[in-house]
């Protein structure tokens, strides 16, 4: 998953990105509320790990103009500061969940883990899938582009839905097969690859903004 911590005590933002990496996770680090919404903004993280106590911005600004702006990236809040208003204010501006320093590494995984999984379960539970200006409507089974409906066959919607179930996710292509494919023995090995072409053609190709991009060695992943 792709996580930003905004710290600006910069002994515990390494610390942070060394054990979530640790975690297999990909970590980005901004030490300013300024450059942490920048960088929250452009609502590309799984989660953002969020100092109360930051300079140029606070933490409680930072997380009241994402959700202003319609960000819904979970927010996980830290501070020095246990008072109850304290905790109040960030999760009435929109936290999701709060962590007091000092706390245990082990403490603050398992609160990542709990977020990752809850929002995992609302993508998992959704009936419209965005990802940039690509929406994915699964009631209609319809998909748009801006304000163009383009035409998938099934299974260029199911392969389309599994990737913006993962977004900014590099699913490889035994995990696409696996999944979009199941048992069908009439799975070619190079399905999935003859696939992306096709909806490249149809959701990419007419627009500035290329969505799909390929992994070198790896397999595919879409973003906005």
């Amino acid at each position: 998953m792709h996580i930003l911590v905004v710290e600006d005590e910069q002994r515990l933002a390494a610390l942070l990105r060394r054990v979530l990496t640790e975690e297999r996770h990909t970590v980005d680090v901004a030490h300013d509320g300024e450059i942490g919404y920048d960088l929250a903004a452009s609502d590309t993280y799984d989660l953002v790990v969020l100092d109360l106590m930051l300079p140029k911005m606070d933490g409680v600004a930072v997380c009241r103009q994402m959700r202003e702006d319609g960000i819904k990236t979970p927010v996980l809040m830290l501070t020095a500061r246990g008072a109850v208003e304290d905790r109040v204010a960030g999760l009435n501006a929109g936290a999701d969940d709060y962590l007091v320093k000092p706390f245990a590494m082990e403490e603050l995984l398992a609160r990542v883990n709990a977020l990752l999984r809850r929002r995992d379960r609302d993508i998992e539970t959704a009936t419209e899938l965005k990802v940039g200006d690509l929406t994915l409507d699964l009631v209609r089974h319809e998909v748009r582009r801006g304000d163009r409906i383009i035409e998938l066959t099934a299974k260029e919607f199911a392969l389309l839905e599994y990737l913006m179930r993962h977004p900014r996710q590099v699913l490889t292509r035994t995990q696409i097969t696996d999944h979009v494919w199941r048992y069908d023995m009439d799975a070619l090995s190079n399905v999935v690859d003859t696939y992306i072409h096709y909806l490249r053609d149809k959701i990419d190709r007419s627009f500035s903004r290329r969505l799909i991009k390929t992994v070198r060695g790896v397999g595919y992943k879409i973003e906005a």
